[in-house]
């Protein structure tokens, strides 16, 4: 009697395909739950400047000048990788503002989270816009996952 050894090509096709099958499904949940991970870096930094938008105004009774060189509001790319920090100046008044973070970071040059923008005003009025294909966002939060739920 002659004694096998080694795999027959069936059993190898077998375990291909069920490799590709498990690699299917945890591939786009790991893209999924990277993405999530990175929209803490924008709700930080946006709390943070939002705090330090507040003290200018405790200091100066105006938020006029806030965008200016070393004003809170003044165009960030240093703070974040993933992230640019704006205010628009449309939107900053003696007593309104509106402080932006826009995924995509020319300075550290990542664009992986291009297409999300996370805002907060003088009113802690969260808000989230999403352009990237399969998200969806959310006009009275920011958003923690693609449904577009909080």
């Amino acid at each position: 009697m002659k004694l096998q050894k080694g795999f027959s090509l069936i059993e190898l096709m077998i375990v291909v395909v069920v490799i590709g099958i498990l690699a299917s499904v945890a591939l786009p949940a790991y893209q999924d739950y990277m993405t999530r991970s990175k929209f803490t870096d924008a709700k930080s930094n946006l709390a943070n400047k939002r705090i330090r938008m507040e003290q200018w105004f405790q200091d100066n009774r105006t938020y006029v000048g806030a965008d200016g060189a070393g004003g809170p509001c003044a165009a960030d790319t240093s703070s974040s990788r993933y992230f640019t920090f704006t205010c628009p100046s449309a939107n900053l008044t003696a007593t309104t503002y509106l402080i932006q973070a826009a995924g995509g970071n020319a300075a550290t040059g990542d664009q992986s989270m291009t297409g999300f923008t996370f805002t907060i005003d003088q009113s802690n009025a969260k808000a989230t816009t999403v352009t990237r294909s399969g998200w969806t966002g959310n006009a009275g939060c920011w958003i923690s996952n693609k449904g577009g739920s909080c």
